[in-house]
């Protein structure tokens, strides 16, 4: 599924390395073709509040649409994200 730019997603898997969870939203900022290959895309985190907090590079497996029948919901972020 090839996703359009500037739709909010949701990880797919926890990427500790951003301290980000499973479920956590984004927003595609970038689509990146791979030929012969799985595709990526740039994502960007934002807080509550509506502050960047993390622009990431995922694959295409990573991500999957916001559905009608999910409700989003705010955990707390023990630390800044670098």
């Amino acid at each position: 599924m090839k996703f359009e730019l500037f739709t909010r997603v949701a990880l797919r898997e926890d990427l500790p390395q951003y301290k980000l969870c499973q479920g956590d939203v984004a927003t595609i900022v970038e689509h990146h073709p791979v030929p012969d290959d799985e595709d990526g895309y740039s994502l960007e985190v934002f807080n509550a509040v509506g502050e960047t907090i993390a622009v990431i590079t995922v694959a295409q497996s990573q991500i999957e649409p916001l559905m009608s029948n999910e409700v989003l919901h705010v955990r707390v972020l023990d630390e800044v994200i670098a």
